[in-house]
């Protein structure tokens, strides 16, 4: 059963190389936004699958759970950030 584990692993570990090719050349900024959000996820199931494999599931799950908000709100404070970028500073004449 463990031998199954692995090879979800190792091909799901290969499958993240789609997006990463997405966030290294993607043709517009929400492209990139999107293969990272991809990448996150399919991480997420990567350290789940750790988590079976090392029979630490519930711990594995705490940090699942943590890295999912990270990327959560990492993907809304970028998105934010360059749908709405910072006012050009206003040169205030003499």
């Amino acid at each position: 059963m463990d031998r199954l584990f692995v090879y979800i692993a190792v091909v799901l570990t290969i499958i993240i190389v789609i997006p990463f090719y997405r966030v290294v050349v993607g043709p517009t900024l929400f492209d990139r936004l999107l293969g990272a959000g991809a990448i996150g996820t399919k991480t997420l199931v990567l350290l789940c699958l750790v988590g079976i494999l090392y029979g630490r599931l519930d711990m594995f799950i705490d940090i699942t759970l943590a890295y999912a908000i990270l990327n959560f709100v990492t993907n809304i404070a970028i998105a934010k950030y360059f749908i709405h970028p910072k006012a050009e500073p206003v040169e205030v004449p003499e």
